[in-house]
């Protein structure tokens, strides 16, 4: 074989090996260290504030720091509170209202149990009792099975959930201690920034230094557009189910368009977790008029996201609509829900790391020249 095909494949296995164990390594040892990935996470996308309020007011670093750290958690709260404040509203609305709806739906069910379910069981009765003694034990038997299949499959639901209740509560405690950690180390990471950038830049060489800048001010931007993405989606949502509430005058329009917006961040389920049950409702309770409007806004919330979202996310982070409408759905068919998230943030990652050069200086390496 020539030198330069075998120096070529030698460089090109050291690089995919040092690609397979770093990928390797960071898998396990976030296992352990991922309070502090989550610590420098946070610091990294408050780190412009804390740079303004360094710069700006004049503060120290480390009261730069503590200070955004209250200014984002008390804006969290805040909206935590208010969210909470319209949930208490509507649940005492709810309280009053239920059970005058509850017994209507339960006097449905009497009619339909009287007018349906007792003529069609006599009439199963009637038929059954004209079968020989070989077809009525086959249907008893299959009966029996059929129950006890049922039975079973309820019963290992209810050992495996009542199971899973201590792993619940011993979550709690963890998350408390993650919590305190990740907070920790992102007051300390964050006040040591700038020591460590330039620790950073003592040890990487020149070239490394200007692709790891243009990586990170790139993955900045992409990821702080992709949260003011996802945050445009959900507001759109809110904003549109809002006046589709108020149109069809609901109660309580502003709290169930909020609820329903929050809800609408869980992927695949979305709005339909709040539409589709209230429509059965409204249906079963002989509203049609109102169950007609809400299958219409639904419809009209399930298009607007359909359409928006590609766009929206390839506007704010840089990416064609059709690449992100690709990432989405791989990232789903490989991971579930997790992936509507992940694949679009492995595509700003991918996407990154190609305009700041890095496959193009590694793949001049494999070919032996210099970079």
């Amino acid at each position: 074989m020539d030198k330069k095909y075998l120096y070529q494949t030698v460089r090109f296995i050291l690089v995919f090996a040092i690609i397979v164990i770093a990928l390797l390594a960071f898998y396990y040892l976030s296992k352990v260290t991922y309070p502090f990935l989550i610590a420098l996470v946070i610091a990294f996308f408050i780190n412009p504030i804390v740079t303004i309020f360094e710069r700006k007011l004049r503060m120290p670093r480390g009261l730069a720091v503590f200070v955004a750290l209250i200014f984002i958690f008390a804006i969290f709260a805040g909206l935590v509170t208010l969210l909470v404040a319209e949930i208490v509203s509507g649940a005492n609305y709810l309280a009053r209202v239920v059970p005058e709806h509850l017994d209507t739906l339960i006097g449905y069910i009497e009619e339909y149990i009287t007018g349906q379910i007792i003529p069609l069981y006599n009439q199963l009765t009637g038929m059954f009792k004209q079968l020989d003694d070989g077809q009525q034990n086959t249907i008893i038997n299959n009966i029996q099975n059929v129950g006890t299949t049922i039975g079973s499959t309820v019963g290992t639901f209810i050992q495996n959930l009542f199971g899973n209740i201590p792993v619940i509560l011993s979550w709690f405690p963890n998350a408390a201690t993650v919590l305190i950690f990740s907070l920790l180390a992102t007051f300390f990471i964050s006040k040591d920034w700038d020591k460590f950038s330039r620790f950073g830049n003592r040890i990487l060489p020149e070239k490394a230094k200007s692709s790891s800048k243009t990586v990170i001010v790139d993955l900045q931007k992409a990821l702080f557009g992709f949260l003011k993405a996802q945050l445009t989606l959900i507001s759109i949502t809110t904003v549109i189910i809002l006046i589709g509430l108020l149109i069809l005058r609901v109660d309580y329009a502003i709290t169930i368009a909020l609820i329903t917006g929050v809800v609408d961040i869980i992927p695949y389920l979305g709005t339909g977790a709040v539409f589709v049950p209230w429509i059965i409702y409204e249906v079963i309770t002989g509203d049609i008029g109102l169950a007609v409007g809400l299958g219409v806004l639904y419809l009209l919330v399930i298009v607007q996201r359909q359409v928006m979202e590609p766009k929206i996310l390839s506007s704010n982070i840089g990416i064609d609509p059709l690449a992100t409408l690709i990432a989405l759905f791989v990232g789903f068919k490989l991971i579930g829900f997790l992936g509507l998230i992940v694949g679009p943030v492995t595509l700003v990652i991918i996407s990154t790391l190609y305009r700041a050069n890095v496959f193009h200086d590694l793949w001049t390496f494999i070919k032996g020249k210099e970079i």
